[in-house]
């Protein structure tokens, strides 16, 4: 697996005195790295990287080691689209389509929407502390054309957090890239200038709303914009503050031990069918790399190779 870091994966950023904190995130070479270990359609591949920046966007905020989710279920040609990053910036995540329903699909509109894509279903994010910790999952029907409308709906259902999204992914000279730019709403009165009323914090905030909203794809997705030059591009007005980078890295958790374990916990019998050609072949679907095990070295459960 590629050992890949984005030392300035993910630039936070705030407005000083206003209510307005946001996220720049940059995937650069990761997201070449990430998206081309499936063969998908480029619509299906747009949609994975879309997926990836924002979930690593999320995740930046995490106040706690875990890990932060996205999972979509639909039964539209994207049946399945999952990413999770940690808090330590380890991403992963991938798309499944079904190729029949895609190609149809294609045949009528060459260049599909995600609602198109994914269907009807729904959507949840999920926060995770760990083993020893209930995890914390909200879930919203799927609603809205783009990924963003899907998300937006999710936070104004369930979290009734006001923020704006804008989400990039592309296939250029260099290869696949994403990018993400989220803008939220501080609730409450920190670091907001005491001198604002409710009225001129709204104000604050529609205003940057209107300057995100001039963001263009090609200005997310291009490597040799700096993440604090696009800032001050889109907010000097407003004096824009950027805050340490967060590093982003290919992060896949599937280990061979962890496979080895799984599989110890089927009956002798499914183990059985498992087998071809006297081995069992578990796929990672995130890295989509192939482990081999013999199957009479895995004694399964029961005890009986």
């Amino acid at each position: 697996m590629p050992d890949i870091v984005v030392p300035r994966g993910v630039t936070p950023f705030h407005l000083p005195g206003q209510p307005v904190r946001g996220r720049l995130v940059r995937l650069g070479p990761l997201a070449d790295a990430l998206l081309t270990r499936h063969r998908n359609h480029p619509a299906v591949t747009r949609l994975a990287g879309e997926a990836l920046a924002l979930v690593a966007g999320l995740a930046a905020a995490l106040k706690f080691r875990g890990s932060f989710s996205l999972q979509i279920k639909g039964d539209g040609p994207v049946t399945m689209l999952l990413a999770d990053c940690t808090d330590a910036g380890a991403l992963r995540g991938y798309a499944r389509a079904e190729s029949e329903k895609l190609a149809a699909l294609l045949e009528t509109t060459p260049e599909p929407s995600a609602a198109a894509l994914v269907g009807g279903g729904y959507l949840a994010l999920t926060a995770d502390q760990g083993p020893d910790t209930e995890r914390y999952q909200g879930i919203v029907s799927i609603a809205g054309r783009s990924l963003a409308d899907m998300a937006l709906h999710y936070f104004a259902t369930s979290e009734q957090l006001r923020c704006q999204l804008r989400l990039a992914a592309a296939q250029g000279p260099a290869g696949w890239r994403a990018s993400a730019l989220i803008l939220e709403k501080v609730a409450g009165a920190g670091g907001i200038d005491p001198e604002l009323d409710a009225a001129a914090q709204e104000e604050s905030w529609r205003a940057a709303t209107l300057l995100a909203a001039t963001v263009t794809d090609e200005e997310l997705l291009d490597d040799t914009l700096a993440p604090e030059r696009l800032l001050y591009r889109l907010f000097h007005t407003a004096g824009v503050a950027a805050d340490r980078p967060r590093a982003l890295a290919y992060g896949c958790r599937c280990s061979r031990q962890r496979l080895s374990g799984i599989l110890e916990g089927f009956a002798a019998d499914d183990l059985d069918h498992m087998a071809e050609g006297g081995d069992i072949v578990m796929t990672c679907e995130f890295c989509n790399l192939d482990f081999r095990f013999p199957r009479a070295d895995v004694r399964g459960a029961g005890g009986h190779g």
